[in-house]
């Protein structure tokens, strides 16, 4: 069963893309932007325009194991090749669960459908720090998200104590459909449209 998550608590950010941190965050460089980036993943190119090339390159990439997907007798490639190309709702609900390998071991795959107004910035910036990429629909597109710019803002005075707050500027992405330096995408949010995403799917392969 895939998980969608919905807006309701304080700290579901939607526009802004901003989180609350403790007041006491240490080694943090103040009010300049900070590039993080998902280290390693494979350079990886769609076969065609077709959105489920489009679609199985983007998996390859954020899984980055062939035998995981979606190489050739991979865990998930008739999965993926089953699923809705364009709905990241669909691609959840079919990847989510318990899966095999080529040799017959199993692993489960968590797959995450965040609504648009629910993104947690928090939550993208502890993904890329750990490594992990996801899927991101913008403007009816998938695209690999593997980095995110942000900046630590302090506020406060020494009477009233000063806290931290970590707001995400951009978010990096990869269009799969291209080799060139079309394949670079920035999302920008203080000029593009939030409206226009659609949603994000957060993607994990673990041994069962």
């Amino acid at each position: 069963m895939s998980h969608r998550s919905t807006p309701g608590s304080s700290f579901l950010l939607a526009v802004a893309f901003i989180f609350a941190v403790s007041s006491h965050a240490q080694g943090q460089v103040f009010n300049q932007d900070q590039a993080i980036f998902v280290r390693n993943l494979p350079s990886l190119t769609a076969r065609s325009q077709d959105p489920s090339d489009i679609l199985l390159a983007s998996l390859e990439t954020v899984f980055h194991d062939q035998d995981v997907c979606c190489g050739r007798n991979s865990a998930l490639g008739d999965s993926a090749l089953a699923a809705d190309a364009k709905s990241l709702k669909d691609i959840a609900e079919k990847l989510d669960g318990r899966h095999l390998l080529s040799d017959g071991r199993p692993i489960t795959v968590t797959a995450k459908d965040v609504a648009a107004d629910a993104i947690n910035g928090g939550r993208l910036i502890a993904m890329v720090m750990n490594e992990h990429a996801a899927l991101i629909e913008w403007n009816s597109h998938i695209y690999v998200l593997h980095g995110v710019v942000y900046r630590w803002m302090e506020s406060g005075d020494s009477t009233s104590g000063t806290s931290g707050t970590t707001v995400i500027h951009k978010l990096l992405l990869w269009d799969t459909r291209f080799s060139d330096s079309r394949r670079e995408v920035v999302f920008d949010r203080t000029t593009d449209d939030l409206s226009k995403v659609q949603g994000m799917l957060f993607l994990q392969a673990a041994p069962q």
